[in-house]
């Protein structure tokens, strides 16, 4: 098998790519209505729909998920008998933090330094444009070889749960012999990769009260218990002195075994300073994709301009919760709930909310889709083979899928290697990963059908 012909086409069609990613990245479409209108999520939703259609995929629907979020679905039917692939994106996105700490606006798409810059370029507006590449490249070279359904979800950022919950009510929505999630990324740009795990995730809000109303430093500090310096107090103890995760119960010390990370590589894609050291034990791979690990997401406090000198009656934090494969996200939720309700210092009152919990995923990269996928990343980046790597994220959609349908294969590839800094500021897409991962879907479906045929 050739790629050249598959190649050429994607290549002819990345000037379209850009326009279509810019438009889609133009959306504000954070699922969250205190942050941007509810109307940014569902024009983003509607465009999505509309590139469906322009496609001829059938049964086009914006579905409306319990969570108050919308899920697009389409469904392109292939020759009589061929398989069924489910091709998974995410049209929300993070919010962009702040604003003027980006150097192009965030919802501009703005090409620099031989990337394209915006919020959702790579995590994950870029991977629905992937998919339509791919599936354009397959119809211009002999048409689309299986049924295609794809499913675009409204709040995967927000990790709360609406997609999930649909598909458990409707469980032959989804229903596909394989699935190819594009919400992950290459090790390293030009280093193709499957993704073998993902931790999962628990969010939590904790709240501590002091007092009945703020007081005078002056007239009332050192004697009375101040909001905010317990929880202060409070936080630091979910981390040992050398910032191993503490959660009490929670074990921290899994191994990986696979693709390494090299520590002066994590150093520079994570654009640590210089003189300041890692924090935990183990290796990098260790410490990122086998165990859990706890981050102050937020805190509600005074900001330092128009502070007064008072003492805090209340404070509140949110608390995120890596889970690693191997463990339970609920069990994980327990352990850092009862840990935060016992070690609140001087009796604070303390209340917990969970906002967000998803279960850790782990691929079986044994399976024959795995083969397809390995020969389809051999052709689109020559000389290199298909590497597996674990990912720190979270994407809860894998496990209800895996769990709704045991007899399907789940791939997982994408545009977030380390260079696109997701979730941070000045995200942005490498456009020759955007062209050789849709040219590598395109040849993974042409492989995947033929391998069925049999």
């Amino acid at each position: 098998m050739t790629a050249r012909p598959i190649s050429e086409t994607v290549a002819s069609l990345m000037p379209r790519a850009k326009t279509e990613l810019a438009e889609l990245v133009a959306f504000r479409s954070v699922a969250d209505p205190a942050q941007f209108p509810r109307s940014e999520c569902e024009a983003a939703a509607g465009w999505v729909a509309d590139a469906l259609r322009a496609e001829d995929f059938q049964d086009v629907a914006l579905l409306d998920t319990p969570d108050g979020t919308q899920s697009v679905y389409g469904f392109l039917p292939g020759p009589a008998g061929a398989p069924t692939v489910l091709l998974y994106a995410h049209y929300d996105v993070q919010p962009p933090l702040d604003e003027s700490a980006w150097l192009s606006p965030p919802f501009e798409l703005t090409e620099r330094d031989g990337r394209w810059f915006g919020r959702g370029a790579a995590d994950c507006k870029g991977g629905f444009i992937m998919h339509l590449l791919a599936l354009r490249a397959l119809k211009a070279n002999g048409g689309v070889p299986v049924s295609v359904k794809v499913i675009a979800e409204g709040s995967e950022e927000q990790g709360t749960g609406g997609l999930e919950r649909y598909a458990e009510a409707h469980p032959d929505l989804l229903a596909a012999d394989t699935i190819v999630i594009g919400d992950t990324g290459n090790f390293r740009v030009g280093l193709p990769t499957v993704t073998a795990t993902l931790r999962g995730m628990t969010m939590l809000r904790v709240q501590l009260d002091t007092l009945e109303g703020n007081l005078h430093s002056g007239q009332f500090g050192g004697a009375a218990p101040d909001a905010l310096a317990a929880m202060i107090q409070l936080l630091a103890s979910l981390r040992a002195e050398d910032g191993t995760t503490t959660v009490d119960g929670l074990a921290t010390d899994a191994k990986w075994d696979g693709l390494q990370y090299p520590e002066g590589e994590f150093r520079t894609d994570a654009k640590v300073l210089d003189g300041v050291g890692l924090i935990g034990t183990g290796t990098v791979a260790d410490r990122i994709w086998a165990r859990p690990a706890v981050t102050v997401i937020g805190i509600d406090c005074p900001p330092v301009v128009g502070a007064t000198p008072s003492l805090q009656a209340s404070a509140r934090a949110q608390i995120s919760l890596r889970v690693p494969p191997g463990q339970d996200a609920a069990e994980a939720t327990k352990l850092l709930t009862a840990h935060l309700e016992s070690h609140a210092p001087w009796g604070a009152r303390v209340s917990v909310e969970q906002v967000g919990q998803g279960q850790p995923f782990r691929a079986d990269v044994t399976s024959p889709a795995y083969t397809s996928m390995a020969e389809a990343m051999r052709l689109a980046y020559p000389g290199e083979e298909m590497q597996a790597s674990g990912m720190g994220g979270s994407i809860p959609l894998c496990n209800t899928l895996a769990a709704l349908y045991p007899q399907a294969e789940i791939l997982l590839i994408g545009l977030s290697e380390p260079e696109a800094q997701i979730h941070a500021v000045n995200e942005s897409v490498c456009p020759e990963e955007l062209e050789r991962l849709s040219v590598t879907e395109a040849l993974f479906l042409r492989n995947y059908a033929e391998s069925k045929k049999g």
